[in-house]
């Protein structure tokens, strides 16, 4: 370890303390050996928390930590300067950045909102030319920003771009180019615009590639499926493949037949649709290939998804891979329970499970029988209008229950609902982490009684003693919220969505949910009191996003006042029926950063 080494002054470790109540170190190590120790000793911490906590002990312990990071979040690309980052850190490997707040999944946001990865990889480009690994979610991303990536870091591994928008094939282009050590490209949920380029052809083609994973399912451009086929067969350490909508079973049969050590599928179209008619793909007597076998010949996938233009007579194929699926993801395929029904038998290893609510209230209780094992369930509406009745109810989710006890994480879309349900969960699946009822529609009470949602939500925080991130939707009165802040005591993620009662239910949140780091509400009554109620606790927290409640412009200037390091920002008004909504702001959205407010706002947010 030279003299120059680390950043921030923290080369050498002349001077250290463990007393972190001095805020800077008193007792001199006697020798170098110590220097090395503590330096050893934090190359293994891979705890963000734990590395945090490190990093406050005392100033040499600070610069020690910023020397042996290697790989570094950030959960908000606004919470600090890219030129700050780099100063500190010194020999980053591996990035982690997200951008625009969550509720952006759900169109509440503009697209040209910001979160622009722009100036962070003109940082990154010149600060760490040994950088392998970027991750990026919610960002906006150029093709000239992936060309920097392409061009800077030469041994440049892995790029996960998860819902981000703003780059095209073009830049998938030189990405696939330029990165010769490529081991991982994964484009999930993002929006890739067709620039009519042969992006898969620009793989290395002459030698084996380092691929390992490979997912472009939500590029909704038409692929060179010769191409692939060809980058698949050079590419013995691919194990995750994701193919889009332009890859009909007949060209997936080639694939995997040509892959066989997959672990991980997407599957693409589900669809005999456009199957290339070669001889080679056909049997003798003409007749479609048997997909089945071929199947079969991947005994290593356990994770499988895709589905998309589903044609149900074709999942009987998949039956010789259930046996030893521990994921399945059919949230694109509109399948029925009757024809979920012979798949899910066979998949007694199961422990994700995504799934539209076509499949009914009957094909979650096949899962309950089936599906002993199961951590992770989702259910996603097919048709997200707030209807009378939909196709999942209580019924399904009190099945869940009772068939899966061990269940730690649940997303379940629904019209209806019933406390006795939610109750019974919480009593069943006392080991829920995440617990996300979205009951659609606006304020809608149990569907039996006629009562509140109160118990059933109350129950979940009662008896569900490790639950960390909590949705909560439908008819709730301040009682709910009060019992969320007397134990929710970890919960660390809450959203709100047309429920609540008064500013009383708000503030129980802020004030006993002392673990709270994001809280995101929409469409709910509460207004300056439940804001301003969180005074004390809102530095602590990594955001606050409210949108269509009750918040005044003037609210939203006492707490920017209040709290100066806060960036306050409020969404410009849109004109209404009948006028504006009065004095209320239409978005709120408020985040700690130590950088100040941003610099390239657009016109429709006003920075307080």
């Amino acid at each position: 370890m030279s003299e120059d080494d680390g950043g921030g002054g923290g080369g050498k470790l002349r001077n250290c303390s463990v007393n972190a109540g001095a805020g800077d170190c008193l007792t001199a190590y006697p020798d170098q050996v110590l220097e090395n120790v503590l330096e050893n000793v934090l190359v293994f911490l891979k705890s963000r928390r734990d590395r945090s906590s490190v990093s406050l002990v005392c100033k040499s312990w600070w610069r020690a930590e910023a020397y042996t990071r290697s790989d570094l979040f950030i959960g908000n690309c606004y919470a600090v300067a890219p030129s700050k980052v780099t100063d500190r850190f010194k020999r980053l490997l591996s990035v982690s950045l997200k951008g625009k707040p969550r509720f952006a999944d759900f169109s509440l946001l503009p697209a040209d909102w910001g979160a622009h990865f722009t100036p962070w990889v003109s940082a990154f480009a010149s600060a760490y030319p040994a950088l392998e690994k970027i991750y990026l979610k919610r960002m906006s991303v150029t093709d000239d920003d992936l060309a920097t990536i392409a061009k800077s870091f030469p041994n440049f591994k892995e790029l996960v771009l998860v819902c981000c928008d703003g780059f095209g094939t073009s830049g998938l282009a030189v990405i696939a180019t330029e990165c010769r050590h490529l081991r991982v490209l994964e484009l999930i949920e993002d929006e890739v615009s067709d620039d009519d380029v042969d992006w898969i052809s620009c793989f290395p083609s002459e030698d084996a590639t380092n691929l390992e994973s490979l997912c472009f399912d939500c590029v909704e451009a038409p692929i060179n499926f010769d191409a692939l086929e060809r980058l698949v067969v050079r590419s013995p350490l691919l194990t995750k493949l994701k193919l889009n909508i332009f890859v009909p079973i007949g060209k997936l049969y080639r694939l995997i037949l040509r892959a066989p050590q997959l672990t991980h599928l997407g599957t693409g179209s589900f669809s005999p649709l456009e199957i290339d008619p070669q001889p080679h793909q056909l049997q003798a007597d003409n007749q479609e290939p048997d997909y089945a076998s071929a199947f079969a010949a991947c005994r290593s996938i356990v994770c499988l998804s895709g589905f998309r233009d589903i044609v149900p007579d074709y999942l009987p194929t998949i039956f010789p891979l259930c046996v030893n699926l521990t994921s399945l993801n059919l949230s694109y395929a509109n399948i029925d329970a009757e024809q979920l029904k012979p798949v899910i038998r066979h998949c007694h290893k199961l422990q994700v499970f995504w799934a539209l609510d076509s499949i009914c209230d009957e094909g979650l209780q096949a899962v309950a029988e089936t599906c002993k094992d199961l951590r992770e369930l989702r259910v996603f509406p097919v048709d997200p209008s707030e209807n009378a009745e939909g196709p999942v109810s209580e019924v399904g989710l009190l099945a869940i229950s009772l068939g899966c006890r061990k269940l730690q994480s649940i997303l379940y879309f629904c019209q209806q609902m019933t406390n006795a349900a939610v109750i019974a969960m919480s009593k069943n699946c006392p080991d829920l982490v995440v617990f996300r009822l979205c009951i659609i529609g606006r304020y809608r009470p149990d569907r039996a009684t006629g009562e509140p949602m109160d118990e059933g939500f109350g129950a979940i925080v009662k008896n569900c003693k490790k639950l960390t991130r909590l949705a909560v939707s439908g008819l709730l009165t301040d009682k709910a919220f009060s019992y969320i802040g007397q134990y929710g005591k970890l919960v660390r993620t809450l959203s709100v969505a047309f429920a609540g009662d008064s500013d009383t239910g708000l503030q129980c949140v802020l004030e006993g949910c002392t673990n709270l780091q994001k809280l995101e509400i929409r469409d709910s009554p509460f207004g300056d009191l439940g804001l301003q109620s969180g005074l004390h606790h809102f530095y602590n927290m990594r955001f606050v996003w409210l949108s269509s409640c009750r918040v005044t412009r003037q609210g939203c200037l006492e707490v920017a006042r209040r709290l100066p390091k806060l960036v306050v920002e409020v969404f410009r008004r849109d004109e209404e029926e009948g006028g504006e909504r009065g004095d209320f702001v239409d978005t709120l959205y408020m985040y700690r950063s130590l950088n100040g407010p941003r610099d390239d706002a657009p016109q429709f947010v006003k920075i307080l």
